[in-house]
């Protein structure tokens, strides 16, 4: 897992690839070690896999650090999209982001992701989920499941995983299904769509 700090805070910065904000960069915090932001060959990849489903979708980035997927998807009309991060200082810095672009579609969200999902249980499905938790908490499977119980996604929904270890081998709801899979140097990374049984 990268780590940062405040010695290379000026290299703290994220690169939006596509769309409306095309090569904008923004900064994120150099305090908070576990920021590991979804390299670039890893996001024009998995937006490329994206293309025709992004703009006008209801988006959810569930470990949203450097907002480094939450702002690409912005820049790509999605319709909304909900951050959420357990760091003051990280939700902080992606507000202060959200004014610098003028973004309106994104609602940034200070909360436990975890606790985040047990309570939302009545809220409308989204159509894309971003789920790139810190990869030494192991949180992949366990959220899976809870966005499944809580009915956060629907028939058609892509969810999008990312992890430092085999995808294939991760416990995934009966009702979702693997579209694509890869790996990029230490990064596992894939898209599921959730379907009828």
């Amino acid at each position: 897992m990268t780590t940062y700090s405040k010695i290379n805070a000026s290299r703290n910065k994220v690169r939006i690839i596509a769309g409306k904000w095309r090569s904008r960069l923004l900064p994120f915090t150099g305090d908070v070690e576990t920021l590991r932001p979804t390299p670039d060959r890893v996001r024009e990849t998995v937006f490329n896999w994206l293309q025709n489903k992004i703009a006008g979708a209801r988006c959810l980035d569930l470990f949203a650090g450097s907002g480094a997927l939450a702002f690409e998807a912005c820049s790509r009309e999605a319709a909304s999209v909900t951050a959420i991060d357990n760091s003051q200082e990280v939700v902080a810095m992606m507000k202060d982001n959200c004014q610098l672009l003028d973004c309106q579609n994104m609602d940034v969200v200070h909360a436990d992701s975890i606790a985040w999902l047990k309570k939302n249980t009545d809220i409308e499905p989204f159509d894309i989920v971003f789920l790139d938790p810190p990869y030494s908490l192991d949180l992949l499977a366990d959220c899976c499941r809870l966005i499944e119980s809580a009915s956060l996604v629907k028939p058609g929904s892509i969810i999008y995983l990312e992890s430092n270890s085999l995808l294939e081998n991760l416990q995934l709801p009966a009702t979702w299904k693997w579209l694509k899979a890869k790996k990029a140097g230490q990064v596992y990374f894939g898209v599921c769509e959730r379907i009828f049984l």
